[in-house]
């Protein structure tokens, strides 16, 4: 499968970390934590975290830690098919390629549910047709881009004259949870909100270079589910996260990393963290993850996008490698790597 084009959209409010924790401070959620709680919250808003700002479908803070889960996800269901769909319409543009052309759409995402899934609500806004493929991955957390690129490219194997987007999506704001759970208060102070899509071909494209996406591999670590992972409280979305969460992580993209030979190109790695970034930086013994690290500080941890928008980062950057080796990880425990050949 061959890239076309690649872009990201964004809801209109962002806040600095500062302004997070001046708007949620003296919420009713944040009074009633315990004082240890809200010192951690303040240290970790206030501190250095990577995160510089982050971008929210609401515009004040302190609702997003005081809606009932009704709330939450309509949010997302309002949200996540229009930002989605901002995403694919300039990739499209980009691609110069109609909706109309479009011969399949695979849309991921873990911050909220819909039936039928996004591709649907996606499909009608931007005018595809009716009789193109449309495909949901759910449940795959953080990691979810590279495992949706690859079932797009076994679409594309069986129909290589077709043409395809792939887009990942999270209203993270709309799973954001308050309570005593250090694991808790340090997700709602990392994850923004957020969409990437891009569109693909079985086929190079004429009269220009273009990368190949190539070498997909997944490894599965169940023996650590809870330790990353959503669980329903009260019909909520509450993401857990323990503190081992990147030296897992680490450990995981090193593994795949030497399965995948010994130059399998520039690193891009999902910001799950600051201290995911440090510890994936000391197990491979790269050099810094700049991108990545420039996706966290500008929008903070989005989820399932992230990868691909610190791609989209990487190829804007003016010398984009020959050879590109994405990795992402997440709930499950699960981790994914894909390679970009320029051809």
């Amino acid at each position: 499968m061959f890239l076309l084009s690649l872009t990201s959209a964004f809801p209109p409010y962002s806040f600095t970390q500062q302004e997070c924790w001046e708007g949620m401070r003296d919420s009713p959620p944040a009074l009633a934590l315990k004082a240890s709680s809200r010192s951690l919250l303040q240290k970790i808003l206030l501190g250095n975290s990577g995160i510089e700002r982050r971008h929210f479908c609401l515009p004040n803070p302190p609702e997003l830690f005081s809606r009932d889960a009704g709330s939450l996800n309509q949010a997302f269901e309002q949200n996540a098919p229009s930002i989605a769909a901002q995403a694919l319409t300039t990739a499209l543009d980009q691609a110069e390629t109609r909706p109309a052309d479009l011969d399949a759409i695979f849309i991921s995402t873990c911050t909220g549910y819909l039936c039928p899934g996004l591709s649907s609500h996606v499909a009608e806004k931007t005018g595809m047709r009716r009789d193109a493929y449309l495909q949901d991955l759910a449940g795959l957390g953080c990691g979810a881009a590279l495992p949706t690129l690859r079932s797009a490219s076994h679409f594309l194997s069986a129909h290589p004259a077709a043409t395809v987007a792939v887009i990942a999506v999270e209203i993270c704001s709309a799973a954001f949870f308050m309570d005593d759970d250090a694991g808790v208060l340090i997700s709602l102070c990392l994850f923004g909100d957020g969409a990437s899509a891009s569109i693909w071909s079985g086929r190079p494209p004429r009269h220009r270079p273009a990368y190949q996406a190539q070498s997909f591999r997944t490894a599965h670590y169940p023996e650590d589910r809870e330790l990353i992972r959503f669980v329903n409280d009260g019909g909520k979305l509450k993401n857990k996260l323990h503190r081992s969460v990147p030296a897992l992580a680490a450990r995981a993209v090193a593994d795949l990393h030497r399965a995948s030979g010994e130059n399998p190109g520039h690193i891009l790695a999902h910001p799950g963290g600051r201290d995911v970034m440090d510890a994936i930086e000391r197990e491979l013994r790269c050099a810094p993850l700049t991108e990545s690290r420039e996706v966290l500080r500008q929008f903070g941890n989005l989820s399932s996008p992230s990868v691909m928008i610190a791609l989209e980062k990487h190829l804007a950057g003016g010398q984009p490698s020959d050879r590109i080796w994405l990795t992402a990880f997440g709930a499950g425990f699960s981790c994914h790597s894909a390679q970009l050949v320029r051809v």
